[in-house]
């Protein structure tokens, strides 16, 4: 057993900065240390003052998406994550420091706030959690994502939230009055059903029989819910499509997506040492696999290819994928969410 690496906690390393001119380093009066000591005292968090608030993407792959990440980093801890490389640009870097230095936008809802005052913003559902989980732990304690909720609620602007965290059932309230204007939609993150591979992959999150309850939870109270089964990892959790989107349609879903796990950047190099560290015996193959996907590579950045590989292992997933989500969301639709009630100025408008 490797008693070096630090428990409880997905990446066993830190990568090297490839941006490393612009390392910067805190004194201990720029932390914020989280209070509740039994639940994590070594994470550490960056109070900022943001200038942009909202992430508009222009990638063939993501056309139209708008998305709100109120914090840098995020705790769960998951190895395969793509936000991983983005820690790096700020001085960071992808491996333990994504999971123990999050940077917490503060002003995030005053950015919102103006945003929907501009007179260039046309209503279009905006996504929490493009990049790092809303409901990460940070949000138990700054509570940025409830206030944006509020915002949105507020102006009438549609969401759209992913998560894996039971934490979003702390806003229900919310979610409810957006859900009766036909203004959220909400999905939760099944990577396995298997515990075993779960606490492994995502170490700070809670357990996918938890997720399905969430997912009914929010489904019973009007929210149109759905599922992410991402990242596949061929050799890992693969095998588990069919169960995973079965058992969330028996809990409220209608709808699921996928994504093929591309290690990109530092990430190659963090799964790696995770893979060979909890499953050393399944380590040549599952790279090898993931190679098969992309083209020979652990990653693939074309557009059009890189979410889903392309190759017959590739195209053996997005089969056994569309297969099931024929089969068990058969006469299932998501609506489509209204923009048209959007209030610029908020509700004050209304006097």
């Amino acid at each position: 057993m490797d008693n070096s690496r630090a428990k409880g906690r997905g990446a066993g390393i830190n990568t090297h900065n490839k941006f490393h001119k612009q390392e910067i380093e805190y004194t201990s009066e720029d932390w914020q240390q989280w209070e509740e000591a039994e639940v994590n005292p070594k994470t550490q968090f960056i109070m900022e003052e943001s200038k942009t608030l909202l992430s508009v993407s222009d990638s063939p792959d993501l056309r139209n998406y708008n998305s709100i990440n109120p914090y840098r980093g995020c705790e769960h801890g998951c190895v395969y994550c793509y936000a991983r490389n983005s820690h790096e640009y700020w001085g960071f870097s992808a491996g333990l420091d994504f999971e123990t230095k999050i940077v917490v936008k503060k002003n995030a809802p005053q950015l919102l706030e103006k945003l929907f005052h501009s007179k260039k913003w046309e209503p279009t559902p905006i996504m929490f959690s493009g990049n790092t989980d809303c409901y990460q732990p940070a949000e138990k304690k700054f509570r940025l994502t409830r206030r944006l909720l509020e915002i949105c609620l507020q102006y009438r602007n549609p969401v759209t939230i992913l998560t894996k965290n039971a934490l979003i059932l702390r806003d229900l309230d919310i979610l409810e009055k957006l859900a009766k204007l036909n203004l959220v939609h909400g999905a939760v993150s099944i990577t396995s059903l298997n515990e075993d591979l779960r606490s492994a992959l995502e170490p700070r999150t809670v357990t996918a029989k938890r997720r399905l309850q969430v997912v009914k939870q929010l489904h019973q109270a009007g929210i149109p819910m759905g599922i992410m089964s991402a990242p596949i990892i061929p050799g890992l959790n693969d095998h588990e499509i069919p169960a995973i989107i079965k058992a969330a349609s028996e809990h409220g879903a209608v709808w699921a997506g996928y994504t093929v796990v591309r290690l990109n950047g530092s990430i190659a190099a963090l799964f790696d040492e995770w893979i060979r560290h909890h499953f050393p015996d399944k380590a040549e193959k599952v790279l090898n696999q993931i190679k098969a996907c992309h083209g020979g590579n652990l990653n693939d950045s074309r557009f059009g290819v890189r979410m889903t590989g392309e190759g017959n292992y590739a195209e053996h997933i997005r089969q056994l994928h569309n297969f099931a989500c024929r089969k068990y969301f058969k006469d299932k639709e998501l609506p489509k969410l209204d923009t048209s009630g959007f209030i610029r100025g908020g509700q004050m408008n209304l006097f």
